[in-house]
């Protein structure tokens, strides 16, 4: 039995969950409405403020499924609550950010700034405080398309391992390579 998939996904106040047809599960909470399908032979049942879901069989597909529906939901029912958040923070000198409603304007080195457009589902602001790192913060309540925007960001300058310049997470760290001059 799949570990995560057999534990109940606790339904928090303020959030109400409903199954449809075709197996989409939609949760509507205070930061919005989310829509999740569900793959059809998996069961999803709401009672008594949890979902519960049940697999068929033991079949390697329905058992790899399970956990993965189980992570869906689960994250579908906290983004509708509290809402997720991401961190970016610029490395580098002359490395600035700012944002102005949706559009991000990123100067990250290049011969020109890079304007990025935010889908209207997220939230972005920007922090640019003295003698500290620019850093670009991301809010939302749908995980994918947060992290999936945040990668996009990060890939515009990833962190480079000699001195550590690029867009990095918050929190990551950076393997640091020491260089020619200490291999002499």
């Amino acid at each position: 039995m799949s570990r995560i998939g057999k534990q109940p996904i606790t339904i928090p106040a303020g959030v109400t969950v409903s199954v449809g047809n075709d197996n989409v599960v939609t949760a509507k909470g205070s930061k919005g409405e989310l829509k999740q399908p569900i793959d059809r032979e998996i069961k999803v049942e709401v009672k008594e403020g949890e979902i519960v879901l049940t697999r068929p069989t033991d079949q390697i597909r329905h058992r790899a499924i399970h956990g993965l529906s189980r992570a869906l939901l689960a994250n579908l029912v906290k983004g509708a609550h509290e809402g997720f958040k991401k961190d970016l923070e610029l490395v580098g000198v002359g490395f600035k950010a700012a944002s102005q409603g949706n559009t991000l304007d990123l100067s990250l080195g290049y011969s020109h700034n890079i304007i990025f457009e935010i889908p209207k589902e997220l939230k972005v602001t920007t922090v640019t405080e003295k003698g500290k790192n620019p850093l670009v913060i991301l809010e939302g309540s749908d995980k994918q398309l947060l992290g999936q925007v945040a990668a996009k960001i990060r890939s515009l300058r990833k962190p480079e391992p000699y001195k550590g310049k690029g867009v990095k997470y918050v929190g990551e760290y950076i393997r640091r390579k020491s260089g020619k001059a200490a291999g002499k």
